[in-house]
């Protein structure tokens, strides 16, 4: 398979601190040379252009542009053979939330930080949130079908961070592991959704990962903390779950 692959999306496609990081990427995009668009290209031998930028929203792809680049989409011109889009958690606040909810519980209470924390761990606004990203999702499909009708185009959602319920997940609160279980399903679903309203394919890296999520004794996924130089990002794939998307999307084409 030759031809031009154009990879869109947020984090959870670009891998930061999954080292080596790609040549030319802006800092703050965290792209990783060993990211699940990287692997398939290389496997195929197709011409990549990596746009996955972390942070990035379904905005950034379609009409917004982020930290001085433009949005996404732009990188499509009609020739591509393959197209991915992993997008829609920062939409939600996904990993956000998760972020948040590790932290000591008095920094509920601290000035400004504080009702953003509870925004974020609040089961209305993240249902809110969600309504929105079910239309948005949509529109990136028919946006990526509009530019490239051509090519075979793969929502690729992400990959279980959190173990299954009734099981622990420190230092998260029960309650607020079971509002991020609640947030990824559906956005597990509304991907799945997006992709057959628009004609395009899914492929299903949260399915797939269900038993290697990030307390898992092989994790794919990894758990709050700090962000360390070297390191795969908090709550964030690391290289075997990159790998192992890697591995779907190439089973997804074949």
């Amino acid at each position: 398979m030759n031809g031009r692959y154009v990879a869109l999306g947020s984090s959870m496609a670009a891998g930061p601190g999954i080292r080596p990081s790609a040549d030319g990427a802006p800092f703050r995009a965290g792209r990783s040379v060993r990211n699940y668009p990287h692997l398939v290209a290389a496997a195929l031998d197709l011409e990549l252009v990596d746009v996955t930028y972390s942070g990035a929203t379904t905005a950034h792809v379609l009409d917004e542009r982020q930290n001085g680049v433009p949005p996404q989409i732009e990188a499509l011109d009609g020739d591509e053979r393959l197209v991915t889009v992993t997008i829609g958690g920062n939409d939600a606040g996904y990993v956000p939330l998760l972020t948040v909810a590790a932290l000591p519980r008095f920094t509920r209470s601290l000035p400004l930080l504080g009702g953003r924390i509870r925004d974020l761990l609040d089961p209305t606004a993240r249902d809110r949130a969600l309504v929105l990203v079910a239309d948005s999702l949509q529109r990136v499909g028919q946006a990526v079908r509009e530019r490239s009708p051509r090519a075979t185009v793969l929502f690729v959602d992400y990959l279980t961070l959190l173990p299954p319920a009734g099981s622990p997940a420190p230092p998260l609160a029960g309650v607020d592991a079971a509002l991020g279980r609640r947030v990824a399903d559906t956005l597990e679903r509304l991907t799945g959704e997006a992709a057959a309203a628009t004609g395009c394919r899914w492929v299903r890296a949260a399915e797939a990962s269900r038993a290697h999520h990030a307390w898992s004794a092989q994790p794919w996924t990894t758990r709050p903390g700090l962000p360390l130089p070297g390191r795969p990002a908090p709550l964030h794939p690391n290289a075997a779950g990159m790998r192992a998307v890697a591995d779907l999307v190439l089973d997804a084409l074949r």
